[in-house]
């Protein structure tokens, strides 16, 4: 099928188009390369060196690969220029990468905030509406996170995948029972520009019958699958920093270049968590079992396991030797909470999850050590801060 994928060219997008295109699927990637100039702007590099986006388009095809097409462009700003595409190439499908992905860049300052409101609800509206004006049938996978649900201290049942079942009380004391979107709390404004694209998919689907599919993502660890490792140029990011490193990813950088583990606060909180291979696999089986014209939107909950943070630093601590550090926690959130999640949807379409065995961690730590000289250790620091409670608090530290 053909297949544009928006924001191909971030740490999730690249690895998703370049298995899209060797599952033989037409691939175009549309990318206005914003990820590239916030590193400009934050003075930080990936750990890995990764080619400009013509390299990596060249390098595919010179390794034998199906060849994708690349456009630069904002949707959030370039309607018009989203439409005509839409209506020249007729894509079967459209996934939906290009947003802010970070939670503390989002709470760097005013204008973060805002760049990632105005970048992420513009773009998805932008799409949506897009998709209705084209009159195009076009099955939009949008990758979403497991942040809208938020991490509550004492949540104790298992999360569904998206909708609730909930009963209603009537005057005349009777219930009626009708399923509404999971109640959201996000913790970020990142998170909570996610909570806002499930409304405008639960509208556009509902009065226009856009046919979409959510996948609520946990937190993304590993960086290569096979397809990017055929070529070093192909090689995908391996964001380190305090604003875009990933949790298990910068405990993994630190202790290959024996900085202490940070963890922040108590330890207690609970993520879940899903390998790049299996994130790449499930947008593949999503795209491939796309929803039924008039059917709701499907969510899924992208995530293969849960572990708590302090938990996964002892554990890498134990793997390699680190030491753990315990700093004052910048995120206002619960110490410490459970997230027990239903993931059945992508078991029974045959994921067979990638669990967090010591090989892979070990290959993970590996990569660090190759590039270790690439790092900046002063940008290693979370200084991104919810309130100004948690900002005093890192001052003092």
């Amino acid at each position: 099928m053909k297949v544009i994928v928006l924001g191909g060219d971030g740490f999730c997008g690249w690895p998703c188009a370049v298995n899209l295109a060797e599952q033989n699927h037409d691939v175009i990637i549309v990318d206005n390369l914003s990820r590239r100039k916030i590193d400009i702007d934050l003075e930080v590099e990936s750990l890995t060196p990764i080619s400009s986006i013509t390299e990596r388009l060249s390098a595919w095809e010179e390794t034998g690969g199906k060849p994708m097409r690349f456009l630069n462009m904002d949707i959030s700003k370039q309607y018009q220029k989203l439409l005509n595409l839409l209506i020249d190439e007729k894509p079967d499908s459209v996934i939906h990468f290009a947003e802010q992905r970070a939670a503390p860049y989002s709470m760097k300052s005013s204008f973060t905030k805002r760049y990632t409101v105005d970048n992420n609800v513009n773009g998805t509206h932008n799409l949506l509406a897009a998709i209705v004006e084209s009159n195009l049938d076009i099955h939009v996978v949008h990758l979403g996170t497991m942040g809208v649900y938020g991490y509550g201290s004492h949540r104790g049942a298992t999360i569904p995948e998206g909708y609730l079942k909930v009963e209603v009380p009537q005057p005349d004391g009777s219930r009626f029972e009708e399923e509404i979107l999971h109640p959201a709390s996000p913790g970020s404004v990142y998170h909570m520009t996610k909570t806002l694209d499930q409304l405008l998919f639960l509208y556009y689907n509902k009065n226009d019958l856009v046919r979409i599919t959510d996948l609520h993502q946990g937190i993304v660890w590993g960086t290569n699958t096979e397809a990017t490792l055929k070529d070093p140029r192909l090689t995908n990011r391996f964001d380190y920093d305090g604003d875009y490193g990933t949790v298990l990813n910068r405990f993994l950088m630190q202790a290959a270049i024996g900085y202490p583990l940070s963890v922040h606060g108590t330890g207690g909180q609970t993520r879940a968590f899903i390998h790049i291979k299996d994130s790449v696999k499930c947008v593949q089986l999503a795209l491939e079992n796309p929803p039924k014209s008039g059917e709701r939107v499907k969510i899924f909950n992208q995530m293969t396991e849960s572990h708590q943070v302090g938990e996964l630093a002892k554990k890498v601590a134990s793997l390699t030797g680190a030491d753990i550090n315990y700093l004052p926690n910048p995120r206002n959130e619960a110490v410490e909470n459970d997230l027990i999640v239903d993931n059945k949807c992508f078991i029974e379409l045959g994921l067979n999850p990638t669990t967090l065995d010591n090989g892979l961690l070990e290959e993970v730590v590996e990569v660090a050590k190759k590039y270790s000289n690439r790092c900046d250790l002063n940008r290693i620091p979370c200084v991104s801060s919810w309130t100004k409670k948690q900002a005093e608090a890192i001052k003092t530290n």
